[in-house]
């Protein structure tokens, strides 16, 4: 059983360290602030928290069990039962992994549980242990300061997943590999994972942003308010990834099958320009014995002027129908991307930018052209 304890007394002497008695005490009592984090739980720790606490067997049980449970709120009077997701950083796979932290949220007490060991519970730890910020605040605040650092974690891994959405979408251009596929279906699924923790994250922080629970203060649901803000900001930018991954995965496909095309069509050049030279070979090879043509000085020659006649013919007809674009100048059809000002609410000619405003006219000889 591995877990911190904290005790912020009414006096504002911090605590750390304490044992199992000293909690129960502090607990029993309600003096000050009470914050316990459980890092792995186990059934030993289940059972701490139900000999202590005395909290519902179902919560306990989705503290224990090692399946993700959908992120959630319960009200159980004396206090809530809040399940939030966040990234799992203690493994690197190709797929965004997730990681759920419990918080059990009282008037004085404030107990976290989750199974991998998470960064923002060691940040409030350390601030805890300098200046005893987050729990001077109340157990509302100290919650606030869990829940939000977790969020917060998650954007990393959003910029993370936009950087390889670039590389992805210049690989796809540039030269697409099975691997350029594999990263696609790693990315989709990536974005899709953190869709389904997102959405109901929402739910739950706008929960406690509303004050429909007592023990959540006034002043505290602005802060839950802003965590909901920043929920939604990660939904948008995920949502730009999913869109971007399959965009990606139709380029690629269109890209695939182009190159299918080109192949197919240089196997057909080949095969239009050698089918009448291997006709003309398989007639004069025949070994007949009476061939006009081969009693002919010039029929050797004239065999060799009909086949080099129809290459040079077969080049020149794939060349016009633009099967062939050797020897053509590529003509640039992009503009650079321009809006008529006139058209812009608020728009002046004498805030016109400096080139557009002199590109017509002609400096005067008492002007500078620097000017």
């Amino acid at each position: 059983m591995a877990f911190t304890a904290y005790h912020l007394t009414q006096s504002g002497d911090l605590r750390s360290g304490l044992n199992e008695e000293q909690i129960r005490s502090a607990f029993t009592n309600k003096d000050g602030l009470l914050w316990v984090d459980i890092s792995e739980t186990t059934e030993e720790d289940g059972k701490f928290l139900e000999r202590i606490f005395g909290f519902h067997h179902l919560v306990i049980e989705d503290c224990l069990s090692k399946r993700l449970h959908p992120p959630k709120i319960d009200d159980f009077g004396d206090y809530i039962f809040i399940v939030v997701h966040g990234i799992d950083y203690t493994t690197e796979t190709n797929v965004v992994g997730t990681t759920e932290m419990q918080i059990f949220l009282g008037a004085h007490f404030v107990v976290s549980s989750h199974a991998t060991p998470l960064f923002n519970t060691e940040a409030v730890r350390r601030l805890v242990e300098e200046h005893g910020r987050p729990m001077r605040r109340g157990a509302d605040f100290l919650a606030h300061a869990l829940v939000d650092g977790l969020i917060d974690n998650i954007l990393p891994t959003i910029d993370a997943m936009a950087e390889r959405a670039n590389d992805i979408e210049e690989e796809v251009i540039r030269n697409p590999q099975r691997s350029t596929l594999e990263a696609i279906l790693h990315l989709k699924r990536s974005a899709l994972q953190l869709h389904r923790i997102a959405a109901p994250q929402r739910e739950v922080m706008n929960r406690l942003s509303r004050q429909e629970f007592s023990i959540v203060s006034n002043e505290a649901t602005v802060f839950y308010r802003d965590i909901y803000d920043h929920i939604l900001r990660i939904e948008d930018l995920n949502q730009s990834l999913r869109d971007r991954a399959t965009d990606a995965l139709s380029t690629y496909l269109s890209v695939v099958a182009n190159k299918q095309n080109e192949t197919m069509r240089t196997l057909s050049i080949v095969a239009t320009i050698f089918l009448p030279l291997m006709l003309v070979a398989g007639i004069y090879g025949m070994n007949f014995e009476r061939m006009p043509e081969l009693e002919w000085g010039w029929s050797y020659y004239a065999v060799l002027g009909f086949m080099g006649t129809a290459i040079v013919g077969a080049l020149l007809w794939f060349r016009g129908h633009t099967w062939i674009t050797w020897g053509q100048t590529e003509v640039a059809r992009l503009r650079p991307f321009m809006v008529d000002r006139k058209s812009l609410v608020g728009y002046l000619e004498h805030m016109s930018m400096p080139g557009h405003r002199n590109r017509n006219k002609q400096p005067s000889e008492t002007e500078s052209p620097g000017i």
